[in-house]
């Protein structure tokens, strides 16, 4: 089978949740993929760290290509300080999916992508309506074509923990945010 004649940007939230998408869009509908791995969102850098070598790990696993943008958490956190006390799944955490899509939406002009999909549909934890209509309102701003997906359905989720284990992949255990980690009781660095 060929490739299709288009090429997809998708954003890369973690590795874990990467790979059923990964699996699904380059593997069997073999499209012309490039992932984009927003991290600026992810506190303390050690945790980057750890995320971003999962991306590789899996990339490598897949032979793919990923666009690692240098993080800039402090323009994430000036962005984000007015919802700080917000929970989570609230206004917060629609402005970081904001962040996240329009910077994949950039990367995807400058690369040549027609079109642009994400892996945070995948979470049984988010609102997949909520991030599907901000990737639909950024990707028409940016002359792109929202390929529109809800990962965890079919066993979505389950399929990438499974994935994530036959790898060897890092699974964290918040979403990225200090906020998130601050609510979990996990401690926080900055």
């Amino acid at each position: 089978m060929s490739p299709i004649d288009y090429k997809l940007m998708l954003h890369i939230c973690c590795a874990p949740d990467a790979t059923v998408p990964w699996t699904e869009l380059s593997l069997i509908e073999n499209l012309n993929l490039v992932g984009y791995f927003y991290g600026s969102n992810i506190h303390p850098p050690e945790e980057y760290d750890k995320r971003r070598n999962a991306v590789e790990i899996l990339m490598d696993s897949v032979k793919g290509q990923c666009i690692f943008p240098a993080p800039t958490p402090l323009s994430w956190l000036d962005s984000v300080r007015a919802l700080a006390d917000e929970p989570e799944g609230g206004k917060r955490c629609a402005l970081c999916f904001r962040l996240q899509l329009d910077c994949t939406a950039r990367a995807a002009v400058n690369s040549g992508c027609s079109h642009m999909c994400t892996t945070l549909t995948i979470s049984p934890h988010k609102d997949v309506a909520l991030i599907n209509s901000i990737g639909n309102e950024i990707t028409e701003n940016y002359g792109l074509t929202w390929v529109e997906r809800i990962w965890r359905k079919n066993n979505g989720f389950q399929n990438s923990v499974r994935m994530s284990k036959a790898i060897g992949l890092y699974r964290q255990n918040y979403c990225g945010c200090k906020y998130s980690k601050e609510r979990q009781g996990l401690g926080i660095r900055d």
